[in-house]
């Protein structure tokens, strides 16, 4: 049996070795058939403290790590606070 593996965005990383991520899917509604998004939030084990608030990553279930903790994250995307060209960051005045 493989793992699950979802992409999201990291919403919060205050606190230590976890982060979490909001996943968002389309589902249709039973009875309309409108598409609407739901969110769900997942607590994810992150060992060195890497993602920032905003990064688009992956995750993978895995064993239970703590109470809420049963994702890891398995790499960064993209992050927004990397842009080469500065494109994201205010501008400095003299």
């Amino acid at each position: 049996m493989s793992k699950i593996t979802k992409v999201g965005v990291v919403k919060s990383n205050k606190m230590d070795k976890t982060a979490v991520v909001s996943v968002q899917r389309l589902v249709r509604h039973p009875l309309y058939r409108r598409a609407f998004r739901k969110t769900s939030h997942f607590a994810v084990h992150d060992e060195q403290n890497r993602c920032q608030i905003g990064d688009r990553v992956k995750i993978v279930e895995c064993r239970p790590i703590s109470k809420r903790k049963r994702w890891r994250l398995v790499e960064i995307l993209e992050s927004p606070t990397s842009n080469e060209n500065g494109a994201g960051a205010p501008a400095q005045q003299k």
